[in-house]
């Protein structure tokens, strides 16, 4: 990810367009798997990455430089994968959509170790998809973004404490539901 300037965010924030889309190119992937990994469908993804980037173009203006860029666009991204994953789940109330496009790779044991993948990253998803999305927040930035729970509190705008109990919250659900997701899954 290429360095971001203050330099950068100032010309940004003052509407200089080139600047701006120094921004997006080195964060755009990055809001997009967080939002991925938090609104489980590509498609939402897409939309709440374009979501964020339309926020940060209003609200640059606004960044106090209390936290890194990086924490404020961590801040957006889970928020707004958090609102839109609400509003998914009050539309529907079911569990959310898998992509099922997968490379298979035609090599011998490749195959093999392909499905194991697939399959444990299947278990992983329909896992996270079971936790409130406050929980699946906090659990993605831990434990598939590494941040520490400082960063956690400081992306997510809550106390450290809230950051605690969420995980520990997640966690056990986690395991507890872990052998019924396995169960199904054979």
């Amino acid at each position: 990810m290429r360095e971001i300037t203050d330099d950068i965010i100032e010309k940004a924030a003052l509407g200089d367009e080139a600047s701006f889309e120094e921004i997006y190119r080195a964060y755009s992937r990055f809001v997009y798997n967080v939002a991925l990994r938090m609104v489980r469908e590509p498609q939402a993804a897409e939309e709440v990455t374009q979501d964020v980037f339309l926020v940060m173009f209003r609200k640059l203006k606004t960044f106090q430089y209390k936290s890194s860029l990086k924490t404020w666009i961590y801040r957006i991204t889970i928020n707004m994968s958090i609102n839109h994953a609400k509003r998914s789940h009050n539309k529907n109330r079911e569990i959310y959509a898998y992509d099922d496009a997968r490379y298979v790779s035609s090599e011998g044991n490749q195959i093999f170790q392909d499905v194991d993948k697939e399959y444990h990253e299947n278990v992983i998803r329909k896992l996270l998809d079971l936790l409130n999305p406050d929980q699946r927040a906090c659990i993605v930035l831990r434990n598939i973004e590494g941040l520490s729970y400082e960063e956690i509190a400081q992306s997510l705008h809550i106390n450290i404490n809230t950051v605690r109990s969420r995980l520990k919250r997640a966690r056990e659900k986690l395991l507890s539901l872990r052998k019924e997701v396995i169960h199904n899954e054979m």
